[in-house]
């Protein structure tokens, strides 16, 4: 029998029995990963995002694959009201709900001023807002009904450093971040936990390919500024998501724990290194990133 390593599953079977645990935009990439690793460890799960068609091949294909019980809700996290008729369903389906992770993400790589208002809006809607009308919504459920639970917030290391060519994402992050640590004070009363995981490369093919499309991903390789010279296994993120939503980090709270093999020390802002890329190169970027988002 070889030795486990860090593609291996951390905790214990059972480790999350019982509980019920949404993750916003659970459909696709890290969320997904997450998700199928909740359910290994007995969860509940509910994945939320805006494109029901996903969730429900998403739900389906987790459901198969780990005989969990998986409920899609299409939910626009930018709008409190929908967000409290996602919460109404969960507590229907399953009769209550112990952790909430803000996962619901977007960005774009561009520089600031060829950025629309419309497009700052879209990313602060998703991130910021999302984060905040998730987290006020639950927050009174279980405020109100006198229920401990936990929230974890995924982040960025850019939250703190800033980076240049992603300004939306950085500023709406580092709403986040200061949301979790504020509230990691304010809600420990009530039984209510925060933490918050800022993740460093860890490649998933569509915001990848959205991201960096065609050659960017060779040309750009994120993962050649780690110093441990790799991205993440999304098993690795998946270990500490599940640890930090589970009793065993019962004494953690307000904790932000940075999983990027070390790459922000060796040099803060994840997309400085686009400095390089010449106008006529961002025309090029634009082009295809418009064309991978119309596929």
């Amino acid at each position: 029998m070889s030795e486990p390593t860090y593609k291996d599953s951390m905790l214990k079977e059972d480790a999350l029995k019982g509980k019920v645990i949404v993750v916003t935009g659970g459909g696709t990439g890290l969320g997904k990963s997450m998700s199928k690793y909740f359910l290994e460890l007995g969860a509940n799960l509910v994945i939320t995002s805006r494109k029901v068609d996903v969730l429900k091949k998403t739900a389906d294909e987790l459901s198969a694959e780990t005989k969990g019980n998986v409920l899609p809700v299409q939910c626009d996290v930018s709008d409190y009201a929908q967000v409290e008729k996602m919460l109404k369903e969960v507590v229907e389906k399953f009769g209550k709900v112990d952790v909430l992770v803000n996962n619901a993400a977007g960005n774009f790589i561009s520089p600031t001023e060829r950025l629309s208002n419309r497009a700052f809006d879209s990313i602060i809607n998703i991130v910021l807002k999302g984060t905040y009308n998730c987290t006020l919504a639950f927050g009174k459920y279980w405020i109100e009904k006198k229920q401990s639970a936990s929230i974890l917030n995924i982040v960025t290391t850019y939250a703190w450093t800033g980076s240049a060519y992603v300004v939306p994402s950085a500023c709406a992050k580092a709403g986040v971040l200061s949301l979790t640590r504020s509230l990691a004070v304010e809600w420990a009363k009530y039984g209510i936990r925060f933490n918050a995981i800022a993740p460093g490369p860890f490649p998933t093919k569509g915001a990848w390919d959205r991201l960096l499309p065609g050659d960017m991903k060779d040309k750009f390789d994120l993962a050649k500024k780690v110093p441990l010279k790799r991205a993440g296994e999304h098993q690795e993120l998946a270990n500490l998501a599940a640890y930090l939503v589970s009793d065993f980090s019962a004494y953690i709270n307000g904790e932000v724990i940075t999983i990027d093999g070390g790459e922000w020390l060796q040099g803060a802002g994840q997309f400085n290194m686009l400095e390089a890329v010449p106008k006529e190169m961002w025309d090029q970027i634009e082009m295809m990133v418009r064309k991978a988002k119309s596929q």
